[in-house]
């Protein structure tokens, strides 16, 4: 089943630390059902000294959020996604709000068909 959130959405985070905080994705790990949503549910990581950097760092870097604790944004509104198939074999993600088109999945075209035996 293809995920209701993909890399670019604009995203609402509706539950967690970071509850009713907007912002971009950049990565969707698929394995782990995880998102990465551009400077919401920041961490803060100590590197160690290395040559490259002898004096070390502390970095902040995004956390994953559940995939399901993300809603994409639609006219300024967090909303549902449904998937629809159009009559020309086109499947796209539409908004449950309001029903614009968010992105295309799968392009129509030729079907294949199995050769007969």
């Amino acid at each position: 089943m293809p995920a209701h959130i993909r890399k670019g959405d604009t995203v609402f985070v509706r539950s967690g630390s970071a509850k009713g905080q907007t912002g971009e994705v950049v990565r969707v790990d698929v394995k782990h059902s995880r998102v990465y949503v551009k400077g919401i549910n920041l961490r803060v990581k100590h590197m160690r000294p290395t040559q490259q950097a002898p004096q070390g760092s502390i970095v902040q870097r995004e956390a994953p959020i559940h995939i399901s604790n993300v809603s994409p944004v639609v006219d300024g509104k967090p909303t549902r996604v449904r998937f629809v198939t159009k009559s020309d074999g086109t499947k796209v993600r539409v908004a449950a709000k309001g029903g614009s088109e968010l992105s295309v999945l799968h392009k129509g075209g030729r079907t294949k068909t199995k050769k007969p035996h």
